[in-house]
């Protein structure tokens, strides 16, 4: 189970402001006065090692070590928790194929399965993950991931660059303090921008506005910037070792290259591949293109229906209308739950979606809640997250909220205490947990059934123990101290369960650390 929890800045603006016209003064470029814009990158490549060498480099070998902000699993957003990574990576330029193996050291994982080993291929026909039974499709993003490295990585974005019909410039930046050329040009459909050093014409940054695949994608237009620094020479090539990533003006990424390799032999076997799943990674719908499937459902009670998936979501039906519970993963998922509610309960009223996490595949669906006009229940301490999702700009693939005629001002209901949510033997109460791992959830409960809803804190591994006993502890803590009375128990990636079953889990848990058992007072 993964928290998607995000506090992201979005600055597009500065983007449309840096901008310049087709054909900006270079008169005024930083370090290309009155030359044009190929004679500029020409000279960014003659600093890097000229044209021929760069042109010479058919393939690189890296081995790097690096970290990840992790912006979209932090329990209480900034300053996040990080994951590490250490990685060889192998990128043929002349094929246009790359092979990598990699050591991720996950923070969240369960004690002794923090390290998580995964070799990756993609080519041009798309790409997988070798594991021990086959080859896997990889899905989007690291087919994303693998052309841009392969094209606007360091030893190549000079020569994309130039390859560009519409290369031209931009208005100049100012980046660490020193006047920088920018360069403009289209790749794939995506605008690119890159920053040159004024005084030494070395690229500096290569910036991007793209709809990524990855947990980026509910925020739509995302700026992308990669800093380069920390350059060397290898082979008569200047090369940046380090790579820093921001998205929408937040660092995201850093990754440091140990040792760079040009030219390395490498064997034809290592970028074989399973045609026909390589062929269905660029053919996956990515987070947008996932439906809701109304086929399988529980009955948790009279008018109280859970729908189980890698991400659930409950129809609740109420004397007065009815309320979803979730709106997770995209726009297409929460439509499908609204349509199964009016198909269920025709000339019900949907009356409100309920958000109990800030965690983003849980929020996927909230965009669609506000442009059909539904107040959403959220957190007090997530607002400001929500706004800024409510807010981003999604011109590149227009979802509901972007479409004209939709509602564009959130109603949104605050949960900073107790609420009472509907009427009638289904009526809710919702209840914000305020543990330090829970802090940005709200745990619903159903007093007529003695049912909670535990948002994003319950999950069962094989063997039956709890996921993450702190969160249910944290649960438990907040059952106890507003008084409810819980025979059930289900959460976002988590069927029912009996309360006393957690409870005991809880326990356990916690009386083998520090080999103290809890009392039970403290959870009943």
């Amino acid at each position: 189970m993964l928290r998607m929890c995000f506090g992201m800045l979005l600055t597009f603006v500065s983007f449309f402001i840096t901008a310049s016209p087709a054909h900006a003064d270079s008169g005024n470029t930083p370090g290309c006065q009155k030359v044009t814009a190929r004679q500029c990158l020409d000279l960014a490549l003659n600093a890097m090692g000229g044209r021929e060498r760069l042109q010479q480099i058919n393939n690189a070998r890296l081995q790097t070590i690096g970290h990840t902000l992790l912006m979209e699993q932090s329990y209480r957003q900034e300053p996040f928790i990080t994951s590490y990574e250490t990685a060889t990576t192998t990128l043929d330029f002349a094929n246009q194929q790359l092979f990598k193996e990699a050591i991720l050291t996950w923070p969240e994982s369960d004690p002794n399965q923090s390290e998580l080993k995964s070799t990756t291929v993609v080519g041009p026909e798309g790409g997988v993950t070798r594991t021990k039974d086959g080859d896997r499709p990889c899905g989007l993003v690291c087919v994303d991931e693998a052309e841009e490295q392969l094209a606007l990585g360091p030893a190549r974005i000079l020569l994309t660059a130039s390859k560009a019909q519409d290369l031209q410039f931009s208005r100049p930046e100012i980046l660490r303090s020193t006047s920088h050329a920018v360069l403009s040009f289209t790749w794939n459909k995506v605008p690119v921008r890159v920053l040159l050093n004024g005084f030494n014409h070395l690229p500096d940054a290569v910036e991007t506005t793209q709809e990524f695949h990855d947990f980026w994608y509910f925020w739509g237009d995302v700026r992308q910037r990669t800093y380069f620094d920390n350059w060397q020479i290898f082979q008569g090539i200047s090369y940046p070792t380090n790579l820093v990533q921001e998205r929408n003006g937040s660092v995201w990424r850093s990754t440091q290259a140990l040792k760079v390799e040009f030219n390395v032999p490498v064997e034809p076997s290592a970028f074989q591949m399973d045609t026909a799943m390589a062929q269905r990674s660029p053919a996956s719908k990515g987070w947008g293109g996932r439906a809701f499937n109304p086929n399988k459902d529980i009955a948790l009670a009279p008018g109280i229906d859970l729908f189980p998936g890698a991400w659930n979501s409950t129809i609740v039906k109420l004397s007065d209308g009815v309320v979803i519970l979730e709106a997770p993963i995209s726009g297409l998922y929460t439509q499908g739950v609204v349509e199964e509610a009016k198909k269920r309960y025709p000339g019900a009223r949907i009356e409100a979606v309920l958000s109990t996490s800030d965690s983003w595949p849980h929020t996927g669906g909230v965009r669609f809640a506000v442009a059909s006009g539904l107040p959403v229940y959220i957190l007090d301490l997530n607002r400001p997250l929500l706004d800024r999702i409510v807010a981003a700009p999604h011109t590149i693939d227009p979802d509901a909220l972007a479409q004209p005629g939709a509602h564009k001002a959130p109603i949104w209901k605050i949960v900073a205490g107790k609420e009472q949510v509907g009427t009638g033997p289904n009526r809710m109460e919702l209840y914000p947990i305020r543990g330090a791992s829970t802090e940005r959830q709200y745990m619903v409960y159903f007093p007529e059934h003695h049912l909670l809803y535990a948002s994003d804190t319950l999950a069962l591994n094989d063997d039956g123990s709890l996921y993450d006993p702190e969160l249910m502890f944290e649960v438990a803590q907040a059952v106890k101290r507003e008084n409810l009375n819980v025979n059930t128990v289900f959460a976002m990636h988590q069927t029912p369960v009996a309360w006393e079953k957690v409870v005991a889990l809880i326990e356990k848990a916690r009386s083998g650390e520090a080999n103290m058992k809890a009392p039970a007072s403290e959870l009943r």
